[in-house]
């Protein structure tokens, strides 16, 4: 079996920003994505249907982030990035951050600890904490919000790769609980539609799901959903658009760029929104 618990997810992703690493045009540098990932890592890449096939929306994602995150950071001096289900990501180490700036990494014990001892020996460039609890846990969650939102005055909240593994109310849950810290103004995620959420499932739905990891939330509002609970859409990156700008796209691309300039504007506009970056803000 591909993948063993949702843990594993965050291996898979590694060898993704390790094959963009070793690149010679890489779009970003991760050095210690190959460590990271390790064998596990590459074992679940190649036992996934198509995985080196459906490297280019993670390592699109990857980058779009990283750019997101150092505007927030460098235009708008955030002082804090709460990193929730932050897996194996190396950002605190990797990217150009001010030393001042407060990053927080949340997950399961069992990922973040293995990445901290892993990284045990590389210096971070901003000052970084890694808090283990299990974000399901409500009581939990909010003591951890309240306390990182008293100190924050302008964070920015970062769950790359999570939501779509949650149910429609633990997501309702988690903005709720997020817009209830003042301090929070931003939150970043990646948002899939119900189209590729069915296409997903064809391709690795058994696999997750099989792991305890199915794909769950893709709401067919898109980020209005999360607008009862505090939360506009600010900016929207759409996958696609940003794929082709940074000359990461999928094959055959040819093909649904013909589709797009033929089809009305309605239907381009469904495909452009078909999976996106999304900066929400606070009303």
């Amino acid at each position: 079996m591909a993948i063993d618990n949702i843990s594993d997810t965050a291996r898979w992703v590694a060898v993704y920003r390790a094959l963009e690493t070793a690149r010679p045009d890489a779009i970003f540098r991760d050095p210690f994505a190959e460590r990271l990932a390790g064998e596990r890592g590459h074992q679940i890449m190649e036992e996934m249907p198509s995985g080196r096939a459906y490297a280019w929306p993670m390592i699109v994602r990857t980058a779009v982030f990283d750019e997101i995150i150092l505007e927030a950071v460098q235009k708008r001096q955030a002082d804090l990035v709460l990193n929730l289900a932050a897996g194996l990501d190396a950002r605190p180490w990797r990217l150009p951050l001010p030393p001042s700036l407060r990053w927080v990494d949340v997950d399961l014990p069992e990922i973040l600890n293995y990445k901290t001892e892993t990284l045990r020996n590389e210096k971070p460039v901003c000052r970084y904490e890694a808090v283990t609890i299990d974000l399901r846990d409500a009581p939990k969650r909010q003591a951890l919000f309240a306390e990182l939102g008293a100190a924050a005055s302008r964070a920015i909240v970062v769950t790359e790769g999570l939501l779509i593994y949650l149910a429609p109310e633990q997501v309702a849950a988690l903005a709720t609980d997020l817009h209830a810290q003042p301090g929070f103004r931003e939150w970043l995620i990646d948002l899939a539609s119900p189209q590729l959420l069915q296409r997903m499932n064809r391709t690795w739905g058994k696999n997750l799901a099989a792991g305890g990891a199915p794909f769950r939330f893709a709401p067919a509002e898109g980020t209005e959903f999360f607008r009862p609970y505090g939360w506009r859409e600010a900016l929207f990156r759409s996958n696609w658009d940003e794929a082709k700008r940074l000359k990461r796209t999928m094959k055959g691309i040819w093909f649904w760029n013909l589709i797009g300039r033929l089809s009305p504007p309605r239907v381009r506009e469904g495909f452009r929104r078909f999976s996106g970056f999304v900066l929400l803000a606070r009303e």
